[in-house]
């Protein structure tokens, strides 16, 4: 075992940050020798029940969860900042041909590990992530998050229509390959799978039928798509598939809304649509810098909450502009604001960290697991240095109660912040 003393940051069964200003985390490996939580507190009152553990003292520092990123596109790395009238062109112009480039495994695997470690840089510890409609973009990025012990879920795209050439797959072969990565990959050490649709355009009925299909015979796998971000998109759908009673009901139909599903964006949902994410427990991730780079809308938080809707942060990268949460939770934070400004509610410092941790891993049927840092929880967390600009350094100083600090965080915070992230133990930066 090992011990650690800073400040911490948790969160309680009720989503409510739980903040100790000298605290000790102890982590230990349970009985299957997964290092987790073993013990946290204030210091005081818990060092005496571990005399000869090693304490490392990080006073100065915050240890917080490690960030969970809800939806992410790897092979959109090098996609960011790509300039477009919005989504659609955006796909055609930049996504698309970038991404018929990892049919080369030598590629993906530059592109997987650059991935990694940039999330790693900025304190994020799992992470659901798009690979490419290209078998060999998932092989890379399952062995490279192996290799770093990271908690990773992933899958090959299915896009068997409206496609170019190079990420355009075959109906049957698709199904084919997604069960053999199924079969290989999950489950294996942190790794888990997801099956995915790139959207409703991009497949036909009989590919949706099919991933349905997959998604009843493996029911531990997770399931990640698109909806209603773009009102374009929303119109193509109906055309599309005119006998769906919305764009969420073409997914209803196929069996792809239950628990382990989660759908980007969901902007332009209805109450119906709300409801059934409810009623299915399908979740929703929401990627403000994403949104707000396109153009697409803003997610409505008032009407997620009243339909009891689960929802998590996301970055989106690529659509997405940062890797980093900070940056991803102060957009949320101005979409919270843009949502409310009638009611002249907002979203509190405590609720938007807990989307992007604790409230992310819940989405993904994480709870416990990962996201948070009750005993129990695996232990991956970043240590976060509250003076790392002088900028930051001044406000956190004038810091008078923990909402300050934590928003002094999010809206001056970046990459410079995560002074480590350590994966269930050993620290990789």
């Amino acid at each position: 075992m090992k011990a650690y003393r800073a400040a911490i940051l948790r969160f309680a069964d009720d989503q409510t940050p739980v903040y100790e200003p000298d605290g000790l985390l102890v982590v230990g490996p349970d009985a299957t020798g997964q290092r987790v939580v073993r013990a946290v507190g204030d210091h005081a009152a818990l060092v005496g029940r571990f005399p000869g553990v090693a304490i490392e003292d990080l006073r100065g520092h915050i240890i917080a969860p490690g960030f969970v990123d809800l939806h992410i596109h790897y092979p959109q790395t090098d996609v960011i900042g790509a300039p477009a009238a919005g989504l659609l062109p955006w796909l055609e112009n930049y996504t698309f041909p970038h991404e018929s480039r990892f049919s080369d495994p030598g590629y993906a695997r530059g592109v997987a590990e650059f991935f990694l470690d940039e999330l790693l840089r900025h304190g994020v510890t799992t992470a659901l992530a798009f690979a490419t409609s290209h078998p060999s973009s998932v092989n890379a990025m399952f062995e490279a998050a192996r290799a770093r012990g990271v908690r990773l879920i992933t899958g090959k795209v299915l896009q068997d229509r409206h496609s170019p050439d190079g990420v355009r797959d075959d109906t049957e072969q698709s199904l084919i390959d997604t069960e053999t990565l199924i079969q290989r990959w999950h489950g294996v050490d942190r790794l888990g799978y997801a099956i995915t649709p790139r959207f409703a355009p991009t497949s036909s009925p009989e590919q949706l039928r099919g991933a349905g299909e997959l998604a009843a015979r493996y029911p531990s796998v997770w399931v990640q798509s698109h909806v209603a971000e773009n009102r374009d998109e929303v119109r193509w759908v109906a055309e599309l598939f005119p006998h769906a009673r919305s764009y969420l009901g073409v997914y209803a139909d196929v069996g792809l809304l239950r628990e382990r599903a989660i759908y980007a964006h969901c902007i332009h949902l209805d109450a119906a649509d709300r409801a059934l994410m409810e009623q299915t427990g399908a979740a929703a991730a929401i990627s403000p810098t994403s949104n707000l780079f396109l153009g697409s809308g803003f997610f409505d938080y008032a009407a997620a909450d009243a339909a009891s809707m689960r929802y998590g942060l996301a970055s989106d990268v690529g659509g997405g502009t940062s890797f980093s949460p900070f940056h991803t939770m102060l957009a949320a934070y101005y979409v919270g604001r843009e949502g409310h400004t009638k009611t002249g509610l907002s979203l509190t410092p405590g609720q938007l960290w807990w989307q992007h941790s604790a409230g992310a891993a819940l989405a993904l049927g994480l709870a416990g697991v990962v996201g948070n840092l009750q005993p129990g929880c695996e232990a991956d967390f970043v240590v976060l240095n509250p003076q790392a600009t002088p900028l930051l350094a001044r406000k956190t100083e004038q810091a008078n109660s923990l909402d300050e600090l934590l928003f002094a965080l999010i809206v001056l915070g970046d990459d410079r912040v995560v002074a480590r992230t350590v994966i269930a133990g050993p620290s990789t930066h």
